[in-house]
């Protein structure tokens, strides 16, 4: 079992703003092997309260740019991300000086999309010579990258500068391997050193944890939040309003009466499509027990329990169960078919949905409209089961990170890392819109106070350089809704103020290899459950199963890390 799995960003909509959630556990391979073939102790890439805080970067927020909705703090670290309306009319210049020193280099990273021409692109050409330095860039598919990432690995072939998102290391033996191959930015970046790149600076202390692996700092922080949840409870404010019914949702009750007023079967409307989510990724915020990326609680006496042991999944197995029974969910999602749940929410065939944070933008109001005139997506403020107090796990500040390898020199590194501050340059700055958009009248024009790509930059621009270094996550006007920013950066102030840190956060944990396929059966399990084709007391026998095949041996590893390392918090 791998805890805090991250699935590949939505192909539909691009790289999710905030729904890149966290990955705690990297899965450990077989050990190594001594020279007598014996197993000898590897890093697990773990790291105490105490030499994390020595290895983590200063915070240094900047105010050159000053966003349109001011970010809101919360609880426990949350923070709303910056929301603008327009990019600003006179963009702040946050780079000066040399920045390159005619240094050549070979990246590699993900790219879900076209992968555009490297010979010839305008607007390589044009970073490049604002650089000061040649990135060669080379992006390869991002459904495929993991494959691609261990047979690199193992010939020491790897590239300069390359970006490995948080799921794919689980085959890469991580925590030895980013030792061997990687530089140490600890020297260049710990505490206040970082303030000589104020760009990367002004990137939270948050966002930096997880690229800190057996005490020292490896990662660049990619797409970095203090925002990141799995996801929501998205409506049909127009269904909803149309019907007469309330979006006011405190409890479980009231959910499940908006299921019984927004279900015309012989319409072809039903309420409801799958709320449960994979592995329960979006139901575990109602009914309080530990979500997807940290499994992990205490019961009153401290003992550690997994998720799959609450008393809160198996009322959430039984609740779904129920919706099932009652009609209330569409016949594809009963189906377990999600492929087309985009479309259907879309359409109108259902009024209430769960989805990742990504899902609420511009595109999606143009695609919903396109749909169903009147479209109008919202989502619930966060509600408990019980109509209690509710709480919503708060993610990894980032999970992908681009690290430098470790055969650069020291001029190298810090050329990179000068590199990296421009290329986290902050959303309305000079240097953003070159990095993101080229130049201007060749790759894009400004409309309605936005950049819009042209034929040329449509063909050129890609996400690239954003893989290898970029500011914290901004929240931005796709396709001329302006709305779509206000709502959500409104919902997600409410958000933050219930956010919480669940146990081992933050924390680099290899869990040892007969672990790692261990929670399959209950997770097949869960969705039989929750669509009612197996009853819950079938669940409970594939709980009590898990704990003897390994579950509790899986306990004892994580007791052993709690009395080594500490829980993160």
């Amino acid at each position: 079992m791998q805890s805090g799995a991250t699935p590949a960003p939505d192909a539909g909509t691009g790289l999710s703003r905030r729904g890149l959630l966290t990955s705690i556990a990297v899965i450990a391979a077989v050990p190594l092997l001594d020279a007598c073939g014996s197993p000898k102790e590897k890093s697990s890439g773990t790291t105490s309260e105490g030499d994390l805080s020595k290895a983590l970067p200063s915070y240094a927020p900047s105010d050159l740019v000053k966003p349109d909705i001011p970010v809101v703090t919360g609880a426990n670290g949350a923070a709303t991300d910056p929301a603008f309306l327009a990019y600003p009319a006179n963009p702040a210049r946050t780079v000066t000086g040399q920045i390159g020193n005619g240094g050549t280099y070979v990246t590699m990273t993900p790219l879900w999309g076209a992968i555009p021409p490297s010979n010839g692109n305008a607007h390589y050409d044009a970073v490049n010579k604002q650089l000061g330095a040649t990135l060669k860039l080379q992006p390869a598919d991002g459904n495929t990258y993991g494959d691609l990432l261990p047979p690199l690995f193992a010939a020491d072939k790897l590239p300069d500068w390359i970006n490995i998102p948080s799921w794919n290391t689980t085959k890469l033996n991580f925590g030895e391997a980013v030792r061997t191959k990687f530089a140490d930015l600890t020297p260049y970046l710990a505490g206040d050193k970082i303030k000589q790149y104020p760009n990367l600076a002004a990137i939270s202390t948050n966002a930096w944890v997880s690229g800190v692996w057996n005490g020292k700092l490896y990662g660049l922080p990619i797409y970095s939040s203090n925002a990141v949840i799995a996801g929501m409870y998205y409506y049909r404010k127009d269904l909803l309003d149309k019907a007469g019914v309330s979006a006011d949702v405190k409890n479980i009750a009231d959910l499940e009466a908006i299921g019984k007023a927004l279900t015309n079967a012989a319409a072809g409307q039903w309420a409801f499509d799958d709320l449960f989510g994979n592995d329960a990724a979006y139901i575990y915020q109602i009914f309080g027990f530990p979500g997807t990326g940290y499994p992990w609680t205490t019961d009153p006496s401290g003992k550690l329990v997994h998720r799959y042991e609450t008393d809160g999944i198996v009322e959430a197995l039984n609740w779904h169960a129920k919706m099932v029974k009652a009609g209330y969910l569409h016949p594809d999602a009963v189906a377990n078919n999600s492929q087309n749940a985009k479309q259907r929410f879309w359409s109108g065939k259902v009024a209430v949905c769960a989805d990742g944070t990504g899902a609420w933008n511009g595109d999606d109001a143009k695609s919903g409209a396109a749909a169903a005139p009147g479209y109008n997506r919202q989502a619930f403020k966060l509600f408990s089961a019980t109509g209690g107090k509710p709480t919503v796990q708060l993610g990894n500040g980032a999970s992908m990170y681009s690290y430098l390898n470790k055969k650069l020199n020291d001029g190298q590194i810090k050329e990179l890392l000068t590199i990296a501050n421009y290329l986290a340059a902050p959303y309305g700055s000079a240097e953003w819109l070159t990095v993101n958009f080229g130049t201007s009248g060749t790759h894009y024009t400004m409309k309605d106070g936005n950049p819009l790509l042209t034929e040329q930059g449509s063909k050129e621009i890609a996400t690239t350089y954003q893989f290898l270094a970029c500011p914290a996550t901004a929240s931005t006007v796709q396709s001329g809704a302006v709305q779509v920013v206000k709502d959500s950066a409104a919902w997600q102030a409410d958000m933050v103020k219930h956010a919480v840190k669940p146990l081992f956060y933050g924390m680099n944990v290899s869990e040892p290899a007969q672990f790692s396929s261990l929670g399959q059966p209950v997770e097949d399990m869960m969705v039989d459950v929750k669509l009612g084709r197996k009853p819950i007391s079938e669940w409970t026998e594939a709980v009590a199963a898990w704990r003897r095949q390994g579950g509790d041996d899986l306990r004892k590893f994580y007791d052993g890390i709690r009395e080594k390392y500490g829980t993160g918090k």
